[in-house]
């Protein structure tokens, strides 16, 4: 049974559907973060941080389920990262196309062309994101504010909203990519799905990037939202 399951996942269909769930898990991710983060936004009254404080002091609870998620989830990110290299390689040495999905028409565009580079990228990021809170032993002490304070550097500011940018590039391709992977395309939804990714892309790049913007231009070392 586990001999059939690694050559299903190793054929060329099941890299590619492997390809289309770990993408759209990891949107799921990403609406979550997303979503975590906009308490930043919420009023705590006295408490500048408090809905945001809260949210973070929220996950310790699930114990010892919470270090079993986050190897989980980069786990997610490890596999989606190798079968890309490897699809991408593949493809490669079979014809000229460079992604899993074919583009009508032979077409590229800037995130179909830069997938590899832009998921490398995004990779990078996430080690430097990781240093910067999940292992920062100062935002464990003060969420919030140390979130602020960190975005509110220009340099810093500057290099989110620049890998904000790659992640738009990324998902302008990736959302639809993952999509067809699935199976989930035809002649007529082509518009469709390429809007659709392009939506998605500028949803996340646009959500995340509010928060350097934020605290970069105004934001006050007083707290004041």
């Amino acid at each position: 049974m586990l001999r059939w399951i690694a050559s299903a996942l190793d054929s060329s269909v099941g890299k590619k559907i492997l390809m289309g769930l770990t993408g759209i898990l990891l949107v799921l991710f990403l609406l979550e973060h997303l979503a975590g983060n906009l308490f930043l936004y919420v009023p705590g009254g006295e408490e500048a941080f408090g809905p945001f404080d809260a949210y973070v002091d929220f996950f310790p609870r699930f114990g010892p389920l919470l270090p079993v998620a986050e190897v989980a989830l980069g786990l997610l990110f490890a596999v989606h990262a190798l079968y890309a290299i490897r699809i991408t390689l593949a493809n490669r040495e079979a014809r000229p196309t460079k992604y899993v999905v074919r583009n009508d028409r032979g077409a590229k565009t800037i995130g179909s062309a830069s997938m590899i580079l832009t998921g490398l990228a995004l990779l990078a990021f996430l080690v430097v994101h990781l240093l910067d809170f999940r292992f920062d032993a100062g935002f464990h002490g003060d969420h919030g504010r140390t979130v602020a304070a960190k975005l509110a550097r220009p340099g810093r500011a500057l290099f989110y909203l620049a890998i904000m940018a790659v992640l738009g590039v990324h998902l302008s391709h990736g959302a639809q990519s993952a999509l067809q992977s699935l199976g989930i395309h035809h002649p007529r939804w082509t518009r469709f799905l390429r809007g659709l990714g392009i939506a998605v892309a500028v949803f996340f790049a646009v959500g995340f990037a509010s928060f350097p913007i934020y605290y970069l231009f105004f934001w006050t070392a007083g707290g004041a939202h």
